[in-house]
C-alpha cells in the first residue's frame, strides 16, 4: 500500500467533493471512508486510475450517509450527479482547498488547525505541539471548527495571511517532525507566489528555500541530528540559498516588513556565513528584535536569547532567558547550551537530560541525551 500516494491524492479528492456542494465535514468523512477502503482492497487489486477510484468511492460513501438523512429529494438529486467512472481531472486543487478552509466564518487559529488536520495531513498531536497547547484542547478546537463550517457553502475563500500560516506550519512539521511535508509546502508556496504579488508570500518562500537548503547536512549517516554550528556547509544547497536570498532582497526592497521576511533575513545571515564562527550574530539579534516586535512570540524571544548569548556572551543570553517561562518548549535545551558555554557543566548536563525528556521527536531526544552524556563524561575525567 502506497501511503504517500494516498496522502498526495487526498486534497484533490476532498476539493472535488467540496466543489460539488458537499459541506466540508461530510466531504472529509467520505474521503476518509474511501481511504480506508483503498487500504483494504488496493493491495490485491490496485486501480488503473487511483484518483478516479477514490472520487467515485468517496462520492458513494457520501451518498450512503446522505440516504440515512431526512432530505429524500435532495439525496435523489445528488444520485443523478454521481460522476461516471473513469479518469479524473488532473487539476491540482490543493492550494485552492487551503483558501477554502481559511473560511471567514472561522477564526484564523481555527482555520489553520482545521486545514492542517484535513488537508495537510498532520495529526492532532502535531498541531497541538505547533500551537503550544494540550492535545485535548486542540482536538476540541478542530471539532468546533468542523461544526462551524458544517452546512456552509465554501464560496468565500479566506485571506492570504491564514493560508501563509498553514503553509508555514506544514513546512515546519515536514522539516523537523515525523511527516515529510516540506517539499509539498514549498511547491504550494511557489504556486501562491506566482499567483499573488505579496511581499510576505515571497518572504515565506525565501524562508523555506533557505531552511530547506541545509536539510542534507542536518542529520548524520546514522540519523542523528547535527547542530547548525557543526554542519558540513559544503553539503548546503547553494542554488536554493541563492534563490532564497534573491527573493528575499526583492521583498525587503518593498519596505513592507512582515514576520516571514524577518525570519528569512535571519536564515540568510546563517547561510551567508562561510563558517559558524563568522556568523554575524549582532545583525541576527537586531532581526530578532524586529521579529519580536512583529509577533510578540515567546518562541522568538527564546531564539533571541541564543543569539544574544552568541553576540554578547553566555551570561547575557542567560539574562535574556530569565524573562521567559521555563515551561516553553526547548527552554531547557537553550538554558543547557548557554550554561555549557558559561562553563557550568553540571547544570548544563542536568538541563540537557531534562530537555531530552520533553523532546517532541526521537531524533531530538537522542541528540539531547547524547549531549548530557558527553558533559557527564567530561566531568568524570
Amino acid at each position: 500500500m502506497n501511503e504517500v500516494l494516498l496522502r498526495s491524492l487526498t486534497p484533490s479528492v476532498l476539493g472535488i467533493l467540496v466543489r460539488r456542494g458537499v459541506d466540508f465535514a461530510a466531504a472529509e468523512d467520505a474521503v476518509q471512508d474511501a481511504l480506508v477502503e483503498a487500504v483494504r482492497v488496493w493491495p490485491t487489486g490496485p486501480p488503473r486510475d487511483p484518483k478516479g477510484w477514490l472520487v467515485t468511492v468517496a462520492w458513494r460513501r457520501f451518498l450512503d450517509a446522505t440516504r440515512a438523512d431526512t432530505a429524500r429529494r435532495r439525496r435523489e438529486d445528488l444520485v443523478d450527479e454521481e460522476p461516471a467512472p473513469g479518469p479524473a481531472s488532473a487539476v491540482d486543487d490543493t492550494l485552492q482547498l487551503y483558501f477554502l478552509c481559511a473560511h471567514p466564518s472561522l477564526t484564523p487559529s481555527s482555520a489553520v488547525a482545521l486545514t492542517l488536520r484535513a488537508v495537510g495531513g498532520l495529526t492532532t498531536r502535531q498541531i497541538a505541539q505547533a500551537y503550544l497547547v494540550p492535545e485535548a484542547t486542540m482536538a476540541q478546537r478542530i471539532s468546533r471548527a468542523k461544526r462551524t463550517v458544517t452546512g456552509v457553502r465554501f464560496d468565500q475563500p479566506g485571506d492570504v495571511a491564514t493560508v501563509l500560516r498553514v503553509l508555514y506550519l506544514v513546512f515546519n512539521e515536514g522539516y523537523s517532525g515525523d511527516v515529510d511535508l516540506a517539499a509539498e509546502a514549498i511547491r504550494l508556496t511557489r504556486q501562491l507566489a506566482a499567483a499573488i504579488d505579496h511581499p510576505e508570500v515571497a518572504g515565506l518562500l525565501a524562508l523555506m528555500l533557505l531552511h530547506h537548503a541545509r536539510r542534507a547536512a542536518r542529520t548524520a549517516p546514522d540519523g542523528s541530528l547535527v547542530p547548525l554550528a557543526e554542519q558540513d556547509r559544503g553539503r548546503w544547497d547553494t542554488k536554493s540559498i541563492a534563490e532564497g536570498v534573491e527573493i528575499l532582497q526583492a521583498a525587503l526592497a518593498r519596505d513592507r516588513l512582515g514576520e516571514f521576511q524577518a525570519q528569512a533575513a535571519i536564515a540568510a545571515l546563517h547561510a551567508d556565513a562561510p563558517t559558524a564562527e563568522e556568523t554575524d550574530w549582532v545583525q541576527i539579534v537586531e532581526w530578532y528584535d524586529e521579529l519580536a516586535r512583529l509577533t510578540d512570540s515567546p518562541i522568538v524571544r527564546l531564539n533571541r536569547a541564543v543569539a544574544v548569548g552568541e553576540a554578547d556572551g553566555p551570561r547575557a543570553g542567560l539574562a535574556a532567558l530569565t524573562a521567559l517561562d521555563d515551561s516553553l518548549p526547548r527552554h531547557a535545551a537553550v538554558a543547557a547550551y548557554l550554561h555549557e558555554r558559561d562553563g557550568d557543566l553540571a547544570t548544563a548536563a542536568r538541563l540537557y537530560a531534562e530537555a531530552a525528556q520533553k523532546a517532541p521527536n526521537l531524533a531530538e531526544r537522542d541528540h539531547l541525551t547524547r549531549q548530557a552524556a558527553r558533559l557527564n563524561a567530561r566531568r568524570c575525567r
